[in-house]
């Protein structure tokens, strides 16, 4: 489990297409900390350590991932936002995340609001149901808060905190991002539908 608040921009230093796909990460962690087989949501998306070094670890990235979510994207030189799982005691600052993505969002516009960056994203049709005024998502791993719903079109706000913290400052139109729906939404349009 997560929390959609991320805590260090990795960048891809290597990709190679084995059985698998397998990506070696840069990461400012303190990789002495981190134990092989240890969950870290890359880009939303949990994945195993399968190797450690002083500076980098590898996950390997099944197909199936890969035709779920923008990873199969991934080059050398990209950057990622990344997380550890969460640990029992630890703050939740942002919502439960579980770093299994549900599909892609498509960004339909970025443009400035103040200080800040608004960004429209369209969600796949069967997805959009579950996106809420002033509920919560995840993209590219990172919890944020829906300002407002249109259709199939919803729009996130980014203060500068947020766009320096995480490759959100990076955003462009058309970019394909992760999107994990709020597990919260899901439960209550199941019942909803049981009812």
């Amino acid at each position: 489990m997560f929390t959609g608040i991320i805590t260090d921009i990795g960048q891809v230093r290597a990709v190679e297409q084995r059985g698998d796909m397998r990506a070696r990460i840069a990461t400012g962690y303190d990789t002495g900390t981190i134990e092989m087989g240890a969950s870290i949501a890359c880009d939303g998306v949990c994945l195993t350590v399968v190797d450690l070094g002083p500076d980098w670890f590898d996950v390997d990235i099944s197909a199936e991932t890969q035709s779920r979510t923008n990873l199969s994207t991934w080059k050398d030189g990209r950057r990622v936002n990344l997380e550890r799982s969460l640990k029992v005691g630890d703050e939740l600052g942002g919502h439960i995340v579980s770093g299994h993505v549900d599909g892609l969002a498509e960004v339909v516009s970025v443009a400035a609001d103040g200080d800040s960056t608004r960004v429209t994203l369209r969600a796949p049709g069967d997805l959009a149901r579950f996106i809420a005024p002033k509920g919560s998502v995840a993209l590219n791993g990172t919890s944020l808060t829906v300002n407002e719903v249109e259709g199939r079109d919803f729009g996130i706000n980014f203060i500068p905190h947020t766009r320096q913290v995480t490759t959100w400052g990076d955003v462009a139109e058309g970019d394909m991002v992760n999107l994990e729906i709020d597990t919260l939404a899901r439960y209550v349009a199941r019942l909803a539908e049981a009812g």
